[in-house]
């Protein structure tokens, strides 16, 4: 073996390029090591949109929407958690990476503002996943218009089974007339003389979800197979507001939604003729039967605000004589001449003209005869 001598400025300077080179290479690998785990957790996923879609069936729609209504996730995550969790089974990726409680904000038309209603929020947005802009604005307009025409909650959420069976029983139903949260549950709860708060009226809010899950399913079926077929159209009575509103004003939904009398229709007020009512009530109509006008006299023993409304037998508003306006105590005449809240003739039959304050309800029955 032959021995080297090396001189000590040789020694430090090889050394020098050894520790470099270490450190070079410790620093390499870490920079590796960090990259591989950088393009691991932050690359996104290279998903094309609109997302992937399958036929899903209906009633377990339906069914999975309401659980998840009463199992955490309310209205607008029970819709969109719906399809997320169906989805992640039928297609797979990108679906089991989505979480449902991203849409958690629409419950109760906005963690309570009343505005658009969570189960449409819900549904808007996964038809806004699956589909274009250019197609998803017929569905959503198909989603939404009957969400404000049908009778809800359906017969078929009436007649289902529940996993999740906190209230047992036929609920009674209401054409909410308004996409927005706060007119559909009021309008229900004087209808089913029931409270916000009561178990019957968060059942028909989880029937509610499976209603609109279950039709917008339906409907993503049929876009799918290229079936679907638009119903929705403009009423007439916006179509005539919006003649003059176009300017400043975007809107499909009924104006007697947000105001208790449309332009064209002639309001009749009511008039005070006493200050000195001792308590509620609410009287017979005269004449009853009428055959162009009846008079509706009531009482109210303190100043708050009143509601005073014409519902047909089925339960349906048809005009909205007193919209929640504040009164002074007093009794009043309010005459109704057999108008619907746009200005047009009820058939005739039997209406139900219902008083309503803070502290009172009473319904008296009206016959109208043209």
């Amino acid at each position: 073996m032959t021995k080297k001598t090396i001189t000590r400025k040789a020694f430090f300077s090889d050394s020098t390029k050894l520790v470099a080179g270490s450190i070079a290479g410790f620093a390499g690998i870490n920079l590796l090591i960090k990259g591989q785990l950088k393009a691991e957790t932050l690359k996104p996923a290279t998903t094309q949109w609109p997302y992937p879609y399958a036929i899903l069936d209906i009633e377990e729609v339906r069914e999975k929407a309401h659980f998840l209504y009463w199992n955490g996730k309310d209205c607008a995550s029970g819709v969109f958690g719906a399809f997320t969790e169906l989805l992640s089974l039928a297609v797979g990726e990108p679906w089991t990476n989505i979480p449902m409680e991203i849409m958690l904000f629409g419950r109760g038309g906005g963690v309570g503002w009343g505005s658009l209603c969570g189960t449409l929020n819900g549904a808007g947005a996964i038809i806004s996943m699956v589909t274009s802009k250019a197609d998803s604005t017929a569905l959503i307009n198909e989603i939404w218009s009957w969400y404000t025409t049908e009778k809800l909650p359906s017969d078929a959420a009436n007649a289902s089974t529940y996993t999740t069976q906190n209230y047992v029983g036929t609920l009674p139903n209401n054409i909410s007339g308004s996409v927005l949260c706060h007119p559909s549950v009021s309008q229900w709860c004087l209808i089913a003389d029931k409270k916000v708060s009561d178990v019957e009226r968060k059942e028909r809010c989880a029937r509610l979800a499976g209603d609109i899950a279950a039709k917008t399913a339906e409907v993503l079926n049929d876009h799918l197979h290229a079936s679907f077929v638009s119903t929705f159209h403009d009423s007439a009575s916006v179509t005539g507001c919006m003649d003059c509103h176009s300017k400043n004003t975007l809107t499909h939904m009924e104006c007697v939604s947000c105001h208790s009398t449309a332009h064209h229709q002639t309001a009749v007020s009511a008039q005070s003729i006493s200050a000195n009512a001792v308590g509620y009530s609410l009287d017979n109509a005269y004449p009853n039967p009428f055959y162009s006008s009846t008079t509706i006299q009531f009482a109210i023993p303190d100043n708050e605000k009143v509601r005073l409304e014409i519902y047909d037998i089925k339960g349906k508003l048809v005009n909205s004589l007193i919209d929640s306006n504040f009164m002074e105590k007093g009794t009043y005449n309010m005459e109704w001449n057999g108008t619907n809240n746009i200005g047009e003739r009820v058939i005739n039959g039997i209406y139900l003209a219902k008083l309503t304050t803070g502290n009172y309800m009473k319904t008296v029955k009206i016959s109208y005869s043209k």
